[in-house]
């Protein structure tokens, strides 16, 4: 199976064109450039210039201004000067959707122009229309005639270009022919890219970005082996999850479609979109970054993949095999079930409390369990872990009847309940072991630490009824080793469950949250996984991390955050929804009303709604089409003004915003999902 990164089982950086913004250089084995969206009025030039004066020195290597329409363009020369009067030379993107005229006033002021293929020429009505060869061949000779002049404009003044799809706003005449798919998404870019080609132009950067990161990652992939099978060459990719929202969910969700990729040496550059002010993007886009500049990389390290090599360059040999999976579209793992883990069951969340020296109810409120002692009686959340590990220790309280135990197998040799807890072993444990329990084992493997004893017990617990396997891994390049093992198991129809575990050795929460996200989100993303289990190593000691200041939230219970954290992952991959959704836009010059405030607004009344999707725009560029999947949608429409959808349709139009969100709930419960708290 011909495959879309250079090593299934080691980090290396994936060959691209070098591509020149300005002074900075993208592609061909350049770090990995961060950058990041203003969101003020184009038009105030001083506000626009302050805020990205605040993200340059934030890390920002590219600054992206909206210019919707010819004046924005226009005053994006104001704008080059005042930054350039105060010292700043970092190059500045035009971000253009409808208007053509925009990008060519644009691409002579400034140094790359973004434009939208799905709405820079076509429109779209959400419309369905049957083409004939001829009149989709006619449509394309239409795009060419009106992209070509920017195409030529930016070849004459050296201004390079990002072709950036959205799954979202897909035009009506791509949906007709490939549907809402990845698919549709690549050729929506590779028609403008195609006309670029023809022009010699090839300055350009792409993008493939969804709020869903399973959608997103199949994309980018099917991207990258679309290219370089016609053209045997890859342009430069800028990574990016759309709309993922706030707080913990949106740094989670864009860690789980970015580092997936990141960890197979795709992306050039990233933006991580988050509803906050943009400053606060750039520390995580920093961690994201930053796991692929460590000197404890195995191979694949920017001093190592310089770029000189043979093999480096294109899609070599050794890349048409490997996977036992298509990795172009999303299937689960088939397993059998062992109790309620793996089959048909939806992954489970086993907390890891075997640092607390004496478990007693109230830690159980840390992973989803309130205990009422007036009533003796347990509450438990949606998000609520369904096992937890305690070492040696056998808790000396009733548990929640749906809670199981996972222990040592010393400890479950002295429990009394065998229906209650299990035994975990090592790999050569389970092998030796006397006493086993009859419903359900797990059995830990350190993938490839040693490839002769894996092999040698991997024969002993294939398709043993009663095991769980647990996969991780002690090598820096953890994911490609626990992925390499998951190809093995399907290759030799090994068909046991497996729990991921991943431990962090990282020092913040932030960090710990980015490599928890990026390792097992990758894995889920695959259809990989039946359990997640989170915790700490090395110098990552419990007391520095609730301690540690946080960029956005601060972490007061550890364990909380190690579950919510788990579950938030699951809910990112689409593997195990807990919660509500939201679909949030990251403001920009656009957004017609305070994007932060009605997000919170919004979710403080809706965060009970499990399995919701909601999607929150400050303008129409960003909704309907930029709401994908969403199930309801508020979209800024004008001053002060605010229409609702259900899915894609316009079901209130033109709201007055101070009664806009009582409106939503309004909606959301005429069609039946609305749920009392």
């Amino acid at each position: 199976m011909q495959l879309y990164f250079e090593s299934l089982t080691q980090y290396k950086r994936l060959h691209t064109k070098e591509v020149s913004i300005g002074d900075l250089k993208l592609g061909n084995f350049h770090p990995i450039r961060i950058q990041t969206m203003t969101t003020t009025d184009t038009m105030d030039t001083i506000a626009t210039v302050e805020q990205s004066i605040r993200c340059i020195e934030a890390g920002s290597e590219l600054i992206r201004i909206t210019a919707p329409s010819k004046n924005e363009a226009e005053n994006l020369l104001n704008i080059k000067n005042e930054l350039r009067k105060r010292g700043y030379t970092t190059p500045i993107v035009a971000d253009i959707h409808f208007t053509p005229n925009a990008a060519e006033i644009a691409a002579r002021i400034i140094e790359k122009v973004r434009v939208n293929p799905g709405n820079y020429v076509d429109k779209k009505k959400f419309e369905q229309i049957e083409y004939t060869n001829a009149e989709y061949a006619e449509e394309i000779d239409r795009i060419r005639e009106r992209f070509t002049p920017l195409v030529k404009i930016c070849k004459e003044y050296g201004t390079a270009m990002r072709i950036g799809t959205n799954h979202g706003s897909l035009s009506d005449r791509i949906m007709s022919r490939y549907g809402d798919t990845p698919m549709g998404m690549v050729e929506s870019a590779m028609e403008f890219l195609r006309i670029a080609r023809a022009e010699t132009y090839h300055n350009i950067v792409l993008s493939m970005k969804s709020s869903n990161p399973q959608v997103m990652v199949q994309a980018y992939r099917l991207l990258i082996k679309t290219m370089f099978d016609e053209f045997g060459e890859i342009y430069p990719l800028h990574l990016g999850v759309t709309e993922a929202g706030d707080g913990e969910d949106g740094r989670i969700k864009s860690a789980v479609g970015i580092g997936t990729l990141l960890e197979d040496g795709i992306g050039d550059t990233i933006r991580v979109s988050l509803t906050e002010d943009p400053e606060f993007e750039i520390p995580v886009c920093k961690d994201l970054v930053k796991r692929y500049s460590r000197e404890d990389l195995k191979t694949g390290s920017l001093k190592e993949n310089s770029g000189n090599s043979e093999q480096s360059h294109g899609l070599s040999d050794s890349r048409t095999s490997g996977l036992s999976y298509n990795p172009f579209e999303y299937k689960r793992r088939e397993t059998f079930a062992v109790d309620n883990i793996g089959g048909k069951h939806v992954p489970v969340v086993v907390a890891d409390l075997s640092k607390i020296e004496k478990i007693t109810p109230s830690h159980l409120q840390s992973i989803g369990y309130t205990y009422d002692v007036a009533t003796d009686k347990w509450t438990i959340g949606d998000a609520a872990a369904d096992y937890i590990f305690t070492g040696n220790q056998l808790v000396d309280f009733a548990l929640p009847g749906t809670l199981k135990v996972i222990v040592y197998p010393a400890a479950w040799a002295d429990a009394a309940d065998k229906t209650k807890y299990f035994p975990i072993f090592s790999d050569s444990g389970y092998a030796e072991a006397k006493q086993k329990s009859e419903i359900l084992n797990f059995v830990m493997v350190d993938c490839y630490n040693n490839d002769a004893t894996v092999s040698s017990y991997m024969d002993q617990l294939a398709n043993d009824p009663t095991v769980v396997i647990c996969l991780s891994s002690t090598n820096s390049n953890a994911m490609q080793s626990v992925r390499q093992m998951f190809t093995e198991l399907m290759t030799r129809q090994i068909k046991n469950p497996v729990v991921l575990i991943t431990d962090s050795n990282w020092q913040t929460p932030d960090e710990h949250l980015i490599h928890f996200a990026t390792e097992t989100g990758a894995l889920f993303l695959e259809g990989m996984g039946d359990g997640i289990c989170l915790g700490y190593s090395g110098d990552s000691k419990l007391e520095n991390i609730k301690a540690s200041g946080r960029t956005y939230l601060e972490v007061k219970d550890i364990y909380q955050f190690t579950n919510n954290t788990a579950f938030s992952i699951l809910q990112a991959t689409r593997t195990r929804i807990s919660k509500t959704e939201y679909i949030s836009c990251p403001s920009c010059g656009r957004t017609l009303f305070d994007l932060q405030e009605t997000t919170a607004k919004i979710r403080a009344v809706t965060n009970h709604l499990k399995g919701v999707k909601i999607a929150i725009m400050g303008c129409i560029v960003n909704g309907p089409g930029e709401m994908a999947d969403a199930d309801f949608g508020y979209v800024g429409s004008g001053p002060g003004k605010i229409t609702l959808y259900k899915g894609k349709e316009v079901m209130k139009r033109n709201v007055n915003s101070e009664v806009a969100v009582e409106e939503l709930i309004n909606l959301i419960k005429e069609n039946n999902a609305w749920v009392q708290v």
